[in-house]
């Protein structure tokens, strides 16, 4: 697993990686742009310019102190949220990146199925809204859980990243049926890479990164355990 990953790391300057992070990149700071610029609007339109304190009097200046306190807030929530939107963003692209490793990796293959582009919106749609559901669930543990709230908070993501690149790499290959089954034959090695990317998509800039090497990862995973399998 490990090799695995190196492989990946070695290929993130080639084009297609390139254009993958630039375009998950771009998209991901679009939407977050969007979600705070909606959420400043929704609380400049609620939240006075001056309040009326007893014995003090007018004080002004609240509208720009809650501003402050938003974007504070919105950069700690980024850390649960990139974690969805940059894994939903990158599925979009994820032939490109399968095509390159493949191509410098194992070019003995026969050219791979195209996921058609209809079942790749809807897998990401679907994706997305598991993260960002499960992410918010995992928001109330991690505050509650203490030391152990990060381990739970990978093992979860982990979980569900692993299980869905995985899936998405190995359809290209085997069909949705055959590739829950070899997911199923390896859930455990599969979990444990998931986590492994899952931790790393914790830390801001580096999340924006680590989905393209994540569907490097598993493009080798998949060949490693699947030729095992043959």
């Amino acid at each position: 697993m490990i090799r695995d990953f190196l492989r990946a790391i070695g290929q993130i300057g080639d084009p297609p990686f390139r254009r993958v992070v630039l375009f998950g990149i771009g998209l991901a700071l679009l939407l977050l742009m969007a979600v705070y610029t909606g959420f400043l609007f929704l609380l400049n339109s609620f939240v006075p310019d001056t309040v009326s304190i007893p014995w003090v009097g007018e004080v002004g200046g609240l509208d720009m102190l809650l501003s402050w306190g938003s974007a504070v807030l919105m950069l700690g929530l980024s850390v649960f949220l990139m974690i969805p939107v940059a894994s939903a963003f990158t599925g979009l692209f994820l032939d490109s990146v399968v095509d390159a490793v493949e191509e410098k990796h194992y070019p003995h293959l026969p050219p791979a199925t195209p996921l058609p582009l209809m079942d790749q919106l809807i897998d990401s749609a679907n994706f997305f809204a598991v993260l960002i559901f499960v992410n918010m669930i995992a928001l109330v543990v991690f505050i509650f859980a203490g030391p152990v709230g990060p381990i739970l908070f990978w093992a979860l993501n982990g979980f569900l990243l692993g299980r869905e690149y995985f899936t998405l790499v190995a359809m290209r290959r085997l069909g949705r049926a055959g590739a829950k089954s070899l997911r199923a034959r390896h859930a455990g090695q599969i979990w444990l890479a998931g986590t492994l990317m899952a931790a790393p998509l914790s830390i801001p800039i580096l999340n924006l990164v680590v989905p393209v090497l994540g569907v490097a990862t598993f493009t080798h995973i998949f060949h490693r355990l699947n030729g095992r399998g043959a």
